[in-house]
C-alpha cells in the first residue's frame, strides 16, 4: 500500500482580469493577480510565477540531495530559472530552463566537475515537478560548475 501525502490551499478572488485575491497554504501566504505582462494589474503573484517557483524549488532541493549523495565538495548552489510561454492559440507553458551555478570546494577535481554536471541533469529527471510536467512542458538544464578560488 502506497503512502499518500496531502497538501491543501485556500484561495479567494474578487473581480475579473483586473481583480485580485490571495492564497494560503501552509507557510505560503500571498496576494495573487493576473500578471501585468498579460494585461492584469500585476499586484500579486500569478500562476506563471507559482508554476516556475514550484519547478525551480523542486529542482533545487533535488539537486542538493543528488550532489550530497555523490559526496561532492559543494560550497554553494544558486539557481536562475526562466519560463517561456507560447501565446499562440491560447496561453501555454512551452519551456522551463534551469541554470544552476554549482561552486565546488578548492580541492575539487575534474572528475568532481563532471560528476556535478551529471548530477545537475539527474536532478531534473528525478524532480517530482519535472516528472509531472513531462510530455507537456520541456524542462532543460544549463549548469555552470566552478571551483572556489
Amino acid at each position: 500500500m502506497s503512502k499518500k501525502y496531502h497538501f491543501n490551499l485556500e484561495a479567494n478572488w474578487s473581480g475579473g482580469r483586473d481583480g485580485a485575491g490571495k492564497i494560503s497554504s501552509g507557510k505560503l501566504q500571498a496576494p495573487i493577480s493576473a500578471p501585468a505582462e498579460l494585461g492584469g494589474p500585476g499586484t500579486g503573484t500569478n500562476p506563471e510565477e507559482l508554476l516556475l517557483g514550484a519547478a525551480s524549488t523542486c529542482y533545487l532541493i533535488t539537486l542538493g540531495i543528488v550532489l550530497t549523495n555523490r559526496k561532492l565538495p559543494v560550497e554553494d548552489i544558486t539557481l536562475a530559472s526562466e519560463c517561456i510561454l507560447d501565446g499562440e492559440g491560447g496561453l501555454k507553458f512551452e519551456k522551463i530552463i534551469h541554470r544552476p551555478t554549482i561552486i565546488l570546494g578548492k580541492d575539487a577535481t575534474e572528475e568532481d566537475i563532471e560528476t556535478a554536471k551529471k548530477g545537475a541533469e539527474r536532478a531534473e529527471s528525478a524532480c517530482m515537478i519535472s516528472k509531472t510536467l513531462e510530455g507537456n512542458v520541456e524542462v532543460t538544464v544549463e549548469p555552470t560548475i566552478t571551483i572556489q578560488s
